[in-house]
């Protein structure tokens, strides 16, 4: 099987997406019924490379590849000639020799891409201040249970046109739904990615209007890593911005709201938003356990029809 990268949600057909949220689906309701009986990975290892912290992305992969009957690395720079100079090519090719699967979190898509080039192994963008794909696939993932098929549906961006936006905007293209997208001026997404989505994604200014009928609403901190000295210009330009109980009631009767976490609570949602019913993040961080064990399931052994 030629070897196969997850840098984007355009790295894979809208068919196989569609099956990875299946398949995430049924290896979800498979360990809540068996335990982590399903070990497909036994011997096998993945690279995790973390130029950014976080707590999901390592903790799922992580426990992922556990379950699994595999094991990761965790490598931060200081663990990695990365940090003293090596170029990001050669890691890759000699990454490529002794473990099975790399993923990485990190800041430049460009230098993900030039990894992923040079490497003979899949590698798996866990973030970068381009995309966010594994992040999508949770999201996705828990629209679909909560609400079914999502095609032909309505999402609302609300907020920075950052990563996370754009693969939103990634994601309408791909899953077949209609996005809305709500950011202050000066904050849009990048054009070329909103473009290529042609008319399944709105530019909107006004959040109050963007949410009316929508089935899913969701949002991000305002100043994502990196940015926190913008901290107060954002916290102005993004002044109504804020997703609250309100205007969650302007949205469908079946919507879900969903944060990829972590929250500012009081800055991008209200104090209270998460204990609405209607917000599904437990569950949406929870799933990206299932989701990357779909995805490397995925890349390493092909389809696993259940």
């Amino acid at each position: 099987m030629a070897t196969r990268h997850f840098l984007t949600l355009l790295d894979l057909t809208p068919e196989e997406l569609a099956y990875l949220i299946r398949r995430a689906i049924s290896i979800k309701n498979g360990l809540k019924t068996h335990g982590p009986t399903y070990t497909p990975f036994t011997n096998r290892t993945l690279a995790m490379i973390f130029e950014k912290s976080s707590t999901r992305t390592r903790v799922s992969f992580e426990t992922a590849m556990a379950q699994f009957g595999g094991h990761a690395l965790f490598l931060s720079p200081r663990d990695t000639q990365l940090g003293r100079g090596e170029p990001i090519e050669d890691t890759a090719r000699v990454l490529s020799e002794m473990v099975d699967a790399v993923m990485i979190r990190t800041f430049s898509h460009a230098g993900l891409e030039a990894f992923a080039k040079a490497s003979t192994v899949p590698v798996v963008n866990a973030l970068t201040d381009d995309y966010h794909p594994c992040q999508l696939l949770a999201d996705v993932m828990t629209w679909t249970e909560r609400r079914g098929a999502v095609k032909g549906k309505t999402a609302v961006w609300i907020g920075d046109g950052n990563n996370m936006c754009h693969s939103w905007i990634n994601a309408a293209r791909q899953f077949d739904f209609q996005l809305r997208v709500c950011c202050p001026e000066g904050y849009d997404p990048a054009p070329e990615i909103l473009n290529a989505a042609g008319d399944r994604v709105t530019l909107l200014r006004d959040p109050q209007e963007a949410v009316i009928d929508a089935h899913l609403v969701t949002t991000d901190v305002w100043a994502s890593m990196g940015q926190e000295e913008e901290q107060a210009q954002r916290e102005r330009a993004f002044t109504g911005f804020q997703v609250n109980e309100a205007m969650l009631d302007k949205a469908a009767d079946e919507v879900v709201f969903l944060h990829c976490l972590p929250a500012h609570r009081g800055e991008e949602i209200s104090e209270t938003l998460l204990d609405d019913p209607r917000a599904v993040v437990w569950q949406e961080a929870g799933n990206r356990l299932h989701a990357q064990k779909a995805l490397l399931e995925f890349l390493l052994l092909g389809r696993v029809e259940s």
